[in-house]
């Protein structure tokens, strides 16, 4: 198997290989009984390269052999999905298949490994294919990046972006946004402030660093904001805090949650100083 380029040969330690053996059976399986891999990280297929293919299975037939197991409703492809998208666009009834057994994990294998190969995901696509390796290989970004010959960096600039809000993350799936815009958005967390960003991107042609600059101002603002907030709160919730650890005579903290609400805890040692406090509590004065 060839490794792509820049991907390090350490991904053949997780992964089976994806070439055909010359010793597996080729067979014909018809386009209607074929279904995509379900842990198919690409959701966007570019519809001209398709048509591209397309015209050459038109020519030449299909090349190369799609990976297909047995399920119970006809067969799901391992690897291949771009050629059976184009066979079907080039009315191919049957295309060229080998036939495997594999488990769940292993078709996960198999898609992540043949996106990674062709270096043509988008950004969120090569986010949730690092995130999925991670997770089901079990290793931290650094792992990650020493076995794929990529930095922890890069793989954490791509992981990041999946804590961006669903609507970014389409945006950078689809070419609207780039991912440089979207790692400088990330320190935004108002999803007003981040829509009315977007609509400054897109209708004043924003740069990377003039975003930057923009989203720096808009962070200085809000931590002035909430330091003077903070203080005027601690100052009121000091002063009760005060008055009940006194009455308590335990330590008692005031907690605000969001708007006004909150909560006061109030410590006890063992049963005996509950009950303790129980009574103070039911006090009438």
């Amino acid at each position: 198997m060839q490794v792509a380029k820049g991907l390090g040969r350490g991904i053949n330690v997780f992964f089976p290989d994806l070439d055909v053996k010359e010793e597996e059976t080729i067979q014909e399986i018809g386009i209607t009984e074929l279904r995509p891999n379900p842990y198919q990280p690409r959701k966007h297929f570019n519809k001209e390269a398709i048509q591209e293919l397309s015209a050459s299975i038109k020519e030449h037939g299909i090349l190369q052999p799609l990976i297909a197991r047995k399920s119970i409703k006809g067969y799901e492809i391992v690897a291949g999905e771009r050629r059976y998208r184009a066979a079907k666009e080039a009315g191919l009834e049957k295309v060229p298949a080998v036939v495997r057994q594999l488990n769940e994990q292993q078709m996960m294998e198999f898609a992540l490994l043949e996106n990674l190969q062709r270096e043509d995901l988008n950004p969120m696509e090569e986010a949730m294919a690092y995130q999925m390796l991670m997770n089901e290989l079990n290793v931290t970004q650094e792992q990650l990046a020493k076995r794929l010959g990529k930095s922890r960096p890069y793989i954490a600039n791509y992981t990041r972006l999946l804590s961006l809000p669903s609507f970014v993350q389409d945006m950078i799936a689809n070419g609207q946004l780039s991912m440089a815009h979207g790692r400088t958005l990330l320190t935004i967390k108002d999803e007003e402030q981040l829509k009315s960003l977007l609509k400054r991107i897109e209708k004043e042609g924003l740069n990377v660093r003039q975003l930057e600059k923009i989203v720096q101002e808009i962070n200085q603002s809000v931590s002035r904001e909430t330091k003077q907030v903070k203080k005027e709160r601690n100052i009121f919730f000091i002063e009760r805090e005060t008055f009940l650890r006194e009455k308590f005579g335990t330590d008692v903290k005031i907690k605000e949650t969001k708007k006004e609400k909150g909560k006061i805890e109030i410590e006890f040692f063992n049963k005996e100083d509950l009950n303790r406090i129980l009574e103070l509590l039911a006090q009438k004065n």
